[in-house]
């Protein structure tokens, strides 16, 4: 089997307050392209729309630019920034550092779906 798409055609587009995502659907796969403003922050703009406190999903990544804090519920915490891969499980905030937008490749698929929720 072999699929190929491009992230210049994404199968959809989430938008939320500060940020959207651009979503590709493969077989075995979600890949999401998502970008965050400055001033984004998951707790106050994807929390009202997923109606959790914190983020609740598993996250593969790979920071393309931007810098973002990721702190996870249970105190642990760190920042990311261009060319860093990170795994981040559920129970999670984050936001983003500096006056730059963060733009963040997610391999576990899980986020577009997450968002596609509100």
């Amino acid at each position: 089997m072999l699929e190929v798409k491009t992230v210049e055609k994404p199968d959809e587009r989430r938008d939320f307050p500060r940020g959207h995502l651009e979503a590709l659907h493969l077989t075995g796969l979600d890949f999401a392209v998502a970008t965050f403003e400055p001033g984004w922050r998951w707790s106050e703009s994807v929390g009202p729309i997923a109606g959790t406190e914190s983020c609740m999903v598993h996250h593969n990544g790979y920071v393309v630019q931007g810098r973002m804090h990721l702190r996870m519920d249970d105190g642990g915490e760190s920042e990311v920034g261009p060319g860093d891969v990170f795994v981040c499980g559920p129970g999670h905030d984050a936001w983003v550092v500096g006056d730059e937008q963060a733009v963040v490749f997610d391999f576990a698929g899980t986020m577009a779906k997450e968002y596609a929720k509100g």
